[in-house]
């Protein structure tokens, strides 16, 4: 639910343009990494470029706008603590994240792999199709023999490179005794290639080397295109993990001690200055500030702490130096508990089963019945063993999954290329058809419908003098209020009134003195305001009357109100659940007109409820974009997250909204359907096919060479049917 307090608005052209997929390359050896929450686009990495590199000390920095995360390679002094602030000047958001955890999430080379392998057999079936011409065209005896050996040459080291991910997929199988859509492919492949070579070295007049590759071609084109409807895949726990402080200050007999979260015990004192994030779970012994808990719990404006207080690993210090007593450390804190969560409930999800392996569980033991049925029939008709290994081949090869195969992943990436011109990246391989059938939605509140900043509602409502005054305190502060009223007063032209001995009252706000007197800009309590219910920063300009207020509220994001409307339009059930309090949750549900809603809920209670309603028989779509999101993300039935969301909850989605406008969810909805549809076509056209074309090659019509082409012509016709989409 929640993107944690921006330090302030990144305003960038871009940002508000068509979506983009840059990736950059990131740099081989990098000493640190930092989460980038708030970048968009090309003009926010350009800008992050150019502000980590011109920093001493650092010598590259690249920044990945799909992971949302800069590497970076500096001198050993050079810390992430130094490199924080430097982005906050720039407008970005920045947090630490442990590079060694993140080794156990890089993604592998899977799609390179395939798409070498693809390269490969496209290359070796034209030039073995070329070769076949001569042969189609009347060339006999030693020439045609000439030429097929020419063909088995090029053949089968390219099949048996080409075609290793069916082989090892299929043993793996075969290993455990079960069947997958794998084995039938290998046995095609396998008995096109020795039939092949048999009628080859008795100078026979067919061999099928063109059909063993053009085979192993359009089944590598359908893992290819079911590849690139997938991210790459991570997990959310460990990603959770690596949002975990790797380094604390701990104070032993006066000192400042730096040493690693790990080596942390219960009961020792750790010191977490304004900027840090609190590495474990514990309670104020010393100082007062103000805790950013958005990231945790949801909630808009910071929270007052004091000594006593209780703080929870993840939680951001605002304003001033806090000694935290550990009261628990690493499994035990709630990130790692929250981790945990995601993992739980990311194991659930993985047990849907998709449309494809439905199919698969069927088709796969009927193909090898048909194929041992018509050789023993032949066989034991014929007596001729070679007529019998050609029907079987041209079985097998005829009933090759490449339709089948070809069915869901063409319609996905058609699909997915449609919502990718609407702003929406589908990182799940499965998540369209569980899209579709979605009844049930739920959203976060801060930072996925809202904007997740506050903005000054009442600048009106004070004169000019009062903003000059306002605006010098404000200036003095690092307060999330602080930075939007300074932000709207310097917008309306305000300039800062000259106050002298301005200093920070961690915790409760800023003072100074203007024209001899004390002025103040803080919390209701401190200057003896009643807070009200939306309040939150009080002046108080020591000219003899009361304390104002001035009022901050999270703005709508674009199309927030039309996306909810036409899920109701469209018969779904819409939540809102948000860790924000009562007043802020209830005033936001009456805005967009949501009947149902929980406020202050933590992200076991999202969770949760996100299960109950799956218990309910519900199809649950989850919108959320904060680390309190995370599990719920996980344990939705399908789930999007916004572009400016923590790593974390955007690995645990199965969709990413590019842009800023949540209208587009509404027409993913639409559009999955119709996906459905069109995947349940395509299995219906290779169904009609095979009920025609297996009888055929029973009977003894086609040979495996025929078989090959009728196998491309359902392949095509099945792509033809996914582009309709489009």
């Amino acid at each position: 639910m929640t993107a944690q307090m921006r330090p302030a608005m990144a305003v960038c052209p871009g940002c508000v343009a068509a979506p983009t997929e840059a990736v950059e390359t990131a740099p081989t050896e990098a000493r640190l990494a930092l989460s980038l929450p708030s970048i968009h686009c090309q003009a926010c990495i350009s800008a992050v470029e150019r502000g980590l590199n011109a920093h001493p000390g650092i010598h590259s920095a690249r920044v990945n706008l799909t992971l949302k995360r800069a590497l970076i390679e500096a001198d050993p002094e050079v810390r992430a603590d130094d490199l924080i602030p430097v982005l906050a000047g720039l407008g970005f958001e920045a947090h630490e994240l442990d590079l060694a955890t993140l080794a156990a999430t890089q993604s592998d080379r899977a799609g390179r792999d395939l798409l070498m392998r693809l390269a490969v057999a496209g290359f070796a079936s034209m030039n073995v199709m070329l070769l076949s011409i001569s042969v189609w065209s009347g060339a006999a005896d030693a020439t045609r023999d000439m030429f097929h050996w020419i063909s088995a040459a090029i053949a089968f080291p390219a099949v048996i490179f080409a075609g290793q991910p069916f082989f090892k997929n299929a043993w793996s199988a075969l290993r455990v005794g079960r069947l997958n859509m794998d084995v039938p492919i290998v046995l095609a492949l396998v008995l096109a290639l020795v039939t092949s070579l048999w009628e080859t070295s008795l100078s026979g007049e067919h061999a099928y080397f063109d059909a063993a590759l053009t085979l192993t071609f359009f089944l590598l084109a359908g893992r290819y295109l079911d590849y690139r409807t997938r991210a790459v895949a991570r997990s959310a726990a460990e990603e959770l993990a690596a949002l975990e402080v790797p380094r604390a200050i701990r104070m032993e007999a006066g000192a400042e001690v730096e040493v690693a979260v790990a080596d942390l015990a219960i009961g020792d004192l750790i010191l977490v200055r304004p900027g840090g994030r609190m590495p474990v779970d514990g309670v104020v012994a010393e100082g007062q500030s103000e805790l950013d808990r958005s990231l945790l719990t949801g909630e808009t404006l910071p929270v007052f702490a004091a000594p006593g207080a209780q703080v929870s690993a993840g939680e951001v210090n605002l304003t001033g130096p806090l000694v935290i007593r550990a009261e628990a450390v690493g499994e035990d804190t709630s990130l790692h508990r929250m981790a945990d969560l995601v993992a739980i409930a990311e194991s659930g999800r993985s047990r849907y089963t998709s449309l494809a392996d439905s199919a698969a569980k069927l088709y796969a033991p009927g193909v090898h019945i048909l194929s041992a049925l018509a050789f023993v029939g032949w066989y034991l008709y014929t007596f001729d063993l070679r007529m019998a290994l050609n029907i079987a081949a041209a079985v097998l090869i005829i009933t090759c999954p490449c339709a089948l195969g070809l069915a869901v992943p063409a319609v996905t990436t058609a699909a997915s290329g449609r919502l990718f011109k609407k702003g929406m990246l589908i990182k799940h391989a499965t998540a369209l058809e569980r899209l579709a059938g979605v009844d049930t939605v739920v959203f976060d509140k801060t930072g996925t419908l809202t904007a997740g900043t506050p903005q000054l509602e009442n600048l009106d409502d004070f004169g000019r003098e009062d903003l000059e005054i306002a605006l010098a305190l404000a200036e003095g502060s690092a307060h999330p209020l602080s930075r939007a009223l300074t932000s709207a007063a310097r917008a309306a032209g305000i300039a800062p009134a000259i106050v002298t001995d301005l200093q920070e009252r961690p915790g409760y706000g800023t003072e100074g003195l203007y024209q001899g007197r004390e002025v103040r800009l803080g919390r209701a309590a401190w200057l003896g305001a009643d807070q009200g219910s939306q309040t939150a920063a009080w002046l108080d300009t020591g000219a003899g009357g009361p304390a104002r207020g001035f009022r901050f509220t999270d703005s709508l994001r674009p199309g927030a109100a039309e996306a909810v409307a036409a899920l109701h339009a469209a018969g779904k059930e819409v939540l809102l659940i948000s860790g924000d309090t009562t007043g802020a949750v209830e005033d936001l549900a009456a805005r967009l007109g949501i009947s149902k809603w929980l406020a202050e809920a933590l992200p076991e209670d999202k969770a949760a409820r996100v299960q109950m309603l799956t218990d309910q028989g519900k199809k649950v779509l989850m919108v959320g974009d904060g680390l309190n999101d995370t599990a719920a993300l996980a344990a939705a039935h399908v789930s999007i997250s916004p572009a400016s969301a923590l790593d974390a909850a955007r690995v645990a989605s199965d969709i990413v909204l590019l842009g800023q406008d949540l209208e587009p969810i509404a027409e993913a909805c639409v559009v999955a359907q119709k996906a459905t549809k069109r995947i349940r076509e395509n299995f219906r056209i290779a169904t009609l096919y095979n009920v025609i074309a297996v009888p055929l090659a029973i009977a003894g019509f086609a040979t495996p060479l025929i078989a090959a082409l009728a196998m491309s012509t359902s392949s095509i016709t099945v792509s033809l049917n996914a582009l309709r989409l489009k």
